[in-house]
């Protein structure tokens, strides 16, 4: 995470703020972080300190869109000096695997140079012995240029991207640089950060809003059609324990807005109908539904484009949640079978973003139904369904869409990964690189 580059008169290098993510649910205002390089004998010459979000000095910093990072760099050397400048930047980049880095921001503050004051507002052509503090303040942009398929376009800064496996990453970095003159190398001490945009959902529908706050059931898309988006019906065909035919068509819906905060749960609604009752059983069993939240990553030149190379090494899929149904109260009726239904959203998950050479995109997908007894016929290879989502960092104002499902019909744990495919297309050469997951 952290590191330094420089001659070896000063190798030694103490990290007062470990590499650990801060939860999002945490992000409170009050946390100073520090860092240091040592010279040979232990003694800590150069100090940076940051404030930020992050709930201890042992989480790497964190920031919100439109913070302002404060903080100061901190000289304490026991010769003169002879310093031609000292600056901390702020800088952004994406990276892929075994490619250089592709800078999106380059934010510099020049804190001294010899035509500059010092702290204490005298004039020095160099830095002599003693104990030298410069405060600094650095607004982060909430949006930046970036060259995108041979176009320069303004995007919101990405949210920062690292984790285990991933074939790319969003790396956001404090530095402060020493610059010393002809043939000396210049010092330098980094720290990365945790970027977070501040995205969350709209509003769902004033009856969604009422079931959440008074703890009600929903109301389903023929009672309230402004809070629901039903996909288009299907129609499931197929053989029944080996002697007889049946079909049953279904519909889904999901809450609108299709966006949806990490840490909540995306409401389902699923409407099965049919003249042969034992299908309609069958089928509209929550071990039968297969519905899936996948997580799709496209790298390279295509990254904003809805069609990012979907079919290259440049392409990452992997599913990162199973949906879970149960019955919807009183809904049930002969030639229909009701279903109310959820995606858990862990906290853990990455928002959606599309920037130039990243990408970080969700759909849910609806596959095969599996029940005993009950044959798809003609053999069904790939999705039925196919809804492209938004996840947000943060929830709608006011609201929290939490969890409504019965304890017996919480989420099953398996491995999504084993089961479904963790990169079902790309290359899977990345998935032993590691990383820490944040934002």
């Amino acid at each position: 995470m952290n590191h330094i580059e420089g001659d070896n008169e000063l190798p030694g290098y103490t990290p007062q703020a470990g590499s650990s993510v801060a939860p999002l649910d945490a992000l409170t205002p009050g946390s100073e972080h520090t860092i240091s390089l040592e010279d040979s004998k232990g003694h800590k010459w150069l100090l940076l300190s940051v404030k930020s979000r992050a709930p201890s000095p042992e989480s790497w910093p964190v920031f919100r869109a439109g913070d302002l990072i404060s903080g100061s760099v901190t000289l304490d050397i026991l010769k003169s000096e002879s310093s031609k400048a000292i600056i901390v930047t702020v800088t952004a980049a994406t990276t892929s695997i075994g490619q250089e880095g592709q800078s999106f921001l380059v934010i510099e503050k020049e804190l001294w140079t010899p035509a500059m004051a010092l702290p204490d507002g005298s004039m020095a052509s160099k830095l002599e012995k003693g104990h030298y503090t410069w405060p600094f303040e650095i607004a982060l942009p909430d949006e930046t240029e970036v060259l995108d398929r041979k176009e320069k376009k303004r995007f919101p800064l990405p949210p920062s991207f690292t984790e285990r496996a991933s074939p790319a990453y969003i790396n956001y970095r404090i530095t402060v640089i020493i610059k010393r003159g002809a043939l000396r190398v210049n010092q330098t001490l980094t720290t990365d950060f945790a970027y977070v945009p501040n995205t969350k959902p709209e509003l769902p529908s004033a009856m969604l809003q009422k079931a959440y706050k008074e703890n009600i059931p929903f109301v389903g898309p023929e009672g309230d059609p402004e809070g629901w988006y039903i996909l288009p019906s299907v129609t499931i065909t197929g053989t029944l324990f080996g002697a007889k035919r049946g079909n049953v068509d279904f519909n889904l819906a999901l809450a609108k807005p299709l966006s949806y905060a990490r840490g909540s749960a995306m409401p389902l609604w699923l409407t099965f109908t049919g003249s042969d009752e034992q299908a309609l059983d069958l089928l509209a069993n929550h071990q039968a539904i297969r519905v899936f939240l996948k997580r799709s990553l496209a790298t390279g030149s295509d990254a904003t484009s809805d069609h990012a190379g979907k079919h290259t090494d440049n392409f990452f899929v992997q599913t990162i949640a199973r949906a879970v149904f149960w019955p919807a109260r009183d809904a049930s009726t002969t030639g229909k079978r009701i279903l109310q239904g959820e995606v858990n959203l862990k906290k853990a998950f990455k928002q959606s973003v599309v920037f130039p050479r990243f990408s970080v995109r969700y759909h849910l997908e609806v596959h095969p139904f599996e029940a005993a007894g009950f044959v798809h016929a003609p053999h069904v290879s790939g999705p039925l369904l196919t809804q492209p989502v938004n996840v947000t960092s943060f929830h709608a104002t006011g609201i929290v869409m939490r969890s409504f499902a019965p304890p017996n019909y919480a989420e099953e744990v398996e491995n999504l990964d084993n089961s479904v495919g963790l990169l079902e297309n790309g290359n899977q050469r990345f998935y032993h690189h590691g990383g820490y997951g944040i934002s």
